[in-house]
């Protein structure tokens, strides 16, 4: 299966699940720089569920456009799981119309530090507050060429988001 066609599928499921528990997704993506909100945007219907994303690629954004505490950010670092949970606070919070939210950060590489090269980290919001929160770590080909390291690793990030997003939503039908 072609990592378009996996990801496609992955929506697929997303809808899926969105529609059956009535939820309302917002996301706050940045080193998916918008790759889930464009491969939701695929699917005939999606407005009924999906409310948008803000694409929050620079820490500037994170911080002026959602309000992501710099401090925050200061002391835990972007590629942070408290800078996860914020983002995907904040996302609801600024859209009053959602009911559950995805925060996403991490570092794509090449030329991070070795501790964060293709780590990211995500946070699942609700109304009721976090649900879930999940350390990535994003792959790419072993024969990868470095041209096309981070587009792999970007969709990697995308599909298991949206992995984790179906889980979070088929746990509230059980």
């Amino acid at each position: 299966m072609t990592e378009q066609a996996a990801l496609d599928q992955q929506a697929e499921a997303l809808f899926t699940a969105l529609a059956m528990t009535h939820q309302t997704l917002v996301l706050a993506e940045s080193c998916t720089g918008g790759l889930i909100a464009a491969t939701l945007a695929g699917r005939p219907g999606i407005s009924a569920w999906f409310a948008g994303s803000l694409v929050v690629y620079q820490i500037e954004s994170k911080v002026q456009w959602l309000g992501v505490p710099q401090a925050l950010i200061d002391s835990q670092n972007v590629v942070s799981e408290q800078v996860a949970v914020s983002m995907a606070e904040r996302a609801l919070a600024v859209t009053p119309h959602a009911s559950v939210s995805l925060g996403i950060t991490g570092h794509l590489g090449p030329g991070a530090p070795a501790e964060l090269d293709g780590a990211a980290w995500l946070a699942i919001a609700g109304r009721a507050g976090v649900g879930l929160t999940r350390r990535l770590q994003l792959t790419a080909a072993a024969d990868c060429p470095a041209a096309d390291l981070r587009r792999q690793r970007q969709r990697s990030a995308a599909l298991q988001s949206m992995k984790a997003l179906c889980q979070y939503l088929q746990r509230r039908t059980e």
